[in-house]
């Protein structure tokens, strides 16, 4: 009896040993293997976490990594996402589970916090759909950046500012290579209206446009200039023609108005001054012409010196309207379409001349005669 008792208790104290050595078996296992296999399928875990923290959260991930697959709701176009700034990471995760984006918040946050992502995450809005497994969300929410930038141009901008203001913009366009096309018109592909052209000063319509940040060059040409066309309508060109001008010539003649109205209610009326002029065969006398002649100014940091001393009106330069008659060689600025419309329709006016106001208001008087214009001179 003794030594069936001995027996069975050797028996389970082998039983036991056996049972100690596969939990520390698989207690090693999990503190070697597991966090080695997760890195494989959910990346590097955070430095933030501990040992025992890799290795818990590890395990949960793996018992829950079905959760991080795609919604299983069918494919549903990309739509916005806001995260205001301070949201904190469950706020987000829980959101992302009632609009159908993920499976599961917890995992979601599990996932967020074993990577480290949970303390990455931007504000901003994103472009999120349920083609996206939640391991592709949580990356996606690191970067605010969207993959589209709004790129705007403003009326009466020369082709020097619209360069300076992209590297700012988000566009990997670089300043040089925009002015070179722009002023080498390299496979840019011009209508039949725009042929002939050395620049494209003047044709780079003012607007707000979208684009994606890695646009070609020769798209963002292209759209802009569809944009510029798609003002030019047969009544606006038949329009310029009743004014005796091409459309080059309008739109000479209309970025000049755009630089010398500071009140777009006036353009009308000194697109009528300037055509005036151009019947009479008077000199134009425009000082935003002699402004772009002169280019940068050093001591003012702009493009369009002012004040002009009697000096800079001697600049010798084809686009100089004091020097020369008719019009300059070619626009001077970008014209918004107001300025276009201005031309196209300008006022029935007897008016020669004009002159800022002396109030400071950028308004202008007009005159007919010279004796008129110079006894509306500030004292």
């Amino acid at each position: 009896m003794k030594k069936s008792h001995f027996r069975f208790s050797t028996l389970f104290l082998i039983l036991l040993a056996g049972i100690f050595c596969l939990a520390v078996a698989g207690t090693v296992w999990a503190m070697v293997r597991l966090p080695v296999v997760a890195e494989k399928e959910f990346g590097p875990s955070s430095t933030a976490l501990s040992e025992t923290q890799r290795i818990l959260y590890s395990a949960r991930l793996f018992l829950a990594q079905d959760d991080l697959n795609a919604p299983e709701t069918g494919i549903q176009p990309q739509s916005s996402f806001v995260i205001e700034t301070g949201e904190s990471a469950p706020s987000i995760a829980n959101r992302l589970e009632k609009e159908g984006l993920i499976r599961s918040a917890r995992t979601f946050l599990l996932y967020l916090v074993y990577s480290g992502k949970d303390t990455s995450i931007q504000a901003g809005e994103y472009r999120l759909g349920t083609e996206m497994d939640a391991l592709e969300i949580a990356l996606a929410l690191q970067d605010a950046t969207p993959e589209e930038v709004t790129f705007q141009i403003l009326p009466g901008w020369r082709l020097e500012e619209i360069a300076e203001s992209l590297p700012t913009s988000g566009l990997e366009i670089t300043s040089k290579k925009f002015l070179r096309l722009a002023n080498s018109l390299e496979v840019l592909g011009l209508s039949e209206d725009m042929s002939g052209l050395n620049s494209l000063e003047g044709f780079m319509f003012p607007d707000s446009y979208t684009f994606k940040r890695d646009i070609l060059p020769e798209e963002f040409f292209r759209e802009i200039l569809d944009r510029f066309e798609a003002q030019i309508t047969p009544e606006l060109q038949d329009a310029f023609e009743q004014q005796g001008l091409t459309l080059q010539e309008a739109v000479i003649l209309s970025s000049i108005v755009q630089r010398e109205a500071m009140i777009s209610e006036e353009q009308p009326m000194i697109a009528s001054v300037f055509l005036n002029r151009l019947n009479a065969g008077m000199k134009l006398e425009s000082d935003p012409t002699v402004q772009y002649a002169l280019g940068y100014d050093e001591a003012g940091k702009t493009w369009w010196k002012n004040p002009l001393f009697l000096n800079d009106l001697k600049q010798v330069s084809p686009y100089n309207t004091y020097i020369n008659e008719g019009l300059p060689p070619g626009p001077i600025c970008s014209p918004g379409l107001s300025a276009l419309q201005s031309v196209a329709y300008p006022a029935e006016t007897p008016y020669y001349y004009f002159r800022a106001t002396c109030d400071g208001s950028g308004q202008h008087t007009f005159s007919i005669t010279f004796e008129e214009h110079l006894g509306k001179a500030c004292p």
